[in-house]
């Protein structure tokens, strides 16, 4: 039989409101969709105005990132366990504990009638109560008893990973985890195989939007969040989506026209298209990833960037490479990992539990060991990961450099950022992702 909250009555678009939508999006994401993949999807199907578009994925992600909080300020204010609420009811509390706590400019009487009017029909009088009681308590209720609580509701962090970063960052723990609520800028790499940087800014500032150059890497772009489809130059190639710290990394690796270079993790394709622009669209790249499907999305991006030296190639980064004079001038190992650098983007994996991502490292192991088997002599391989826990990092190289000795670490100018061998950027110090970055050398 069908769990009943699976045979809700169908909900047209014209009927939508930004927090009924948020709610049913929210479902989703709790039954396991990826929360910006469902957003999008319910968004294109929608007949929400701008505005009210904005304000459903500010409520929905919102939600998400504060989710730990919230259920503390619940737990404090409701006579009944979390546990023993219905799911539905459960995300309306969060929903309006959301606005009225993080969310200025939305007036406290709009977010509780709207946020009742979505909630289920029999508890929108309990809904009501728990928000108005909130309102009147806020001031001077405490929502945590211990200093590990206090850091879980205050950065919106579940407490073992506070108790991880505690371990991993000492007292810069709360910095750290604080700054990954500072969602940073867009940040886009220019294609310049077709314009120059400042070319492309005063393109964009023309059209009215606030560009500016990135101080940290001479290929970035900034500028507030937006549609990145309606940005002058996207159709035609000018630019893609790319963080920072991922160009820095892309900038690490030191492609040059008319090198064999090889990326064994490369989708969505951000790394792999910024090393064939290095490239100037000379020599051969090789894209790699162990889902088919996903090459696609290299492919098209490729296309639309102009890019004519990169091929692609279904792959499992753990085995070697078929076929002969499969040696490389530059490997890039973006592995697969936890994702703990980049919570202020897709805020549900805060809620992921670390025990899940125990067997990383040994993969990671793994995909390393045999890329090194790729390099040619006098080559470099850079190694990264978009996570800040030192078992995906600096372990990971540090066993492998016991074991080849005929590897080094080396210093690499990415940008106007030097990478002593081996860096962790954290968003406390940097206005990017939390990344991690290797250079190798093999003698």
């Amino acid at each position: 039989m069908s769990h009943q909250r699976n045979e809700k009555p169908p909900h047209t678009p014209a009927t939508d409101t930004p927090r009924s939508l948020a709610l049913r999006i929210l479902s989703r994401q709790e039954d396991g969709a990826y929360a910006n993949l469902a957003l999008d999807h319910a968004l294109e199907r929608s007949s929400l105005s701008a505005p009210d578009r904005a304000l459903c994925t500010a409520l929905v992600m919102g939600t998400i990132q504060w989710q730990v909080s919230l259920d503390a300020i619940i737990a404090r204010l409701s006579s009944r366990p979390l546990s023993a609420l219905d799911g539905d009811v459960l995300r309306a509390l969060r929903l309006g504990l959301f606005q009225l706590r993080y969310l200025d400019r939305v007036p406290d009487h709009a977010a509780v009638d709207e946020t009742v009017s979505a909630a289920p029909r029999d508890a929108r009088g309990y809904v009501n109560a728990i928000l108005r009681t909130y309102l009147r308590e806020k001031d001077t209720m405490t929502f945590a008893d211990t200093p590990f609580e206090k850091l879980s509701f205050d950065t919106g962090m579940p407490m073992p990973l506070c108790a991880r970063f505690t371990a991993i960052f000492g007292d810069r723990a709360a910095a750290v985890l604080t700054a990954f609520n500072r969602r940073p800028p867009l940040s886009l790499r220019v294609n310049t195989l077709k314009i120059t940087r400042d070319d492309f800014i005063q393109k964009l500032q023309d059209a009215g939007y606030d560009a500016a150059p990135c101080e940290l890497c001479d290929t970035a772009v900034t500028l507030p969040e937006c549609n990145v489809t309606a940005l002058p130059g996207f159709d035609t190639g000018l630019f893609f989506v790319q963080d920072v710290a991922s160009q820095l990394c892309t900038a690490a690796v030191c492609a040059q026209p008319g090198m064999r270079v090889v990326d064994f993790c490369a989708c969505p394709g951000s790394k792999s298209f910024g090393m064939a622009i290095d490239m100037k669209n000379e020599g051969n790249l090789l894209s790699c990833d162990l889902h088919r499907n996903k090459l696609s999305l290299v492919e098209s991006g490729a296309v639309r960037l102009g890019i004519t030296n990169l091929t692609t190639q279904e792959h499992d980064g753990r085995i070697p490479l078929d076929g002969e004079n499969r040696l490389f001038d530059r490997i890039l190992c973006d592995v697969p990992c936890s994702g703990f650098g980049v919570l202020g983007k897709k805020p549900e994996i805060r809620h992921k539990d670390l025990d899940e991502c125990a067997g990383l490292p040994a993969i990671q192991a793994a995909i390393l060991e045999n890329a090194a088997g790729h390099l040619a002599p006098g080559g470099r391989l850079v190694y990264s990961t978009c996570t800040l826990l030192p078992e995906e990092n600096g372990d990971v190289v540090n066993a492998f450099l016991a074991r080849h000795p005929e590897y080094t670490l080396c210093t690499a100018k990415a940008g106007n950022v030097e990478i002593p061998g081996m860096m962790t950027l954290t968003p406390d110090l940097y206005p990017t992702d939390g990344f991690f970055i290797a250079v190798l050398e093999k003698q």
